[in-house]
């Protein structure tokens, strides 16, 4: 499938440096960064989440747990739950199952990013698809997540 369409275009539209790293097919965040050789905590997961007010896309690294509990109190959104593969498909239309990028912006879709991403120097992130990462740095991911809140949203998994 390559790079989807919408993070090809917010790539271009925010003028940032990139690179495409390939690697061979993953199922999950943290087979994803075995495979690129890459630190789970530079590669920044996207959790699509939902409630009555619509849909929420929460950026934590992929080393980390999403803390919803804390997220619902935080936000007084206390029905967000989890979109389902469906709801993900619709939303992110030209993505493939699963590979949901980070860059809720261009999807139209408000986004909270964990703080813990900008203390990393590079960021990586899926481009659409299950054999392509997206790699960039601190200030280029910051210039992507415009218009995200920053706050802690996660904690390391044990």
């Amino acid at each position: 499938m390559g790079i989807a369409s919408t993070v090809d275009f917010a790539l271009t539209l925010t003028d940032v440096d990139f690179q495409i790293l390939k690697h061979t097919h993953s199922s999950t965040s943290a087979e994803t960064a075995h495979t690129a050789h890459i630190a789970e905590e530079q590669l920044a997961k996207a959790v699509a989440l939902k409630d009555d007010l619509g849909p929420l896309l929460a950026v934590i690294p992929a080393s980390h747990n999403l803390d919803l509990d804390s997220m619902r109190s935080m936000l007084r959104r206390p029905q967000l739950v989890l979109m389902s593969e469906e709801e993900m498909g619709r939303v992110f239309f030209d993505c493939e199952q699963g590979a949901v990028p980070p860059l809720g912006p261009d999807y139209r879709v408000p986004t909270i990013v964990d703080r813990a991403l900008m203390k990393m120097e590079d960021v990586y992130f899926e481009a659409g698809d299950h054999r392509e990462l997206v790699h960039v740095d601190r200030t280029s991911f910051r210039k992507l997540m415009r218009g995200a809140e920053f706050t802690r949203i996660s904690h390391p998994a044990s």
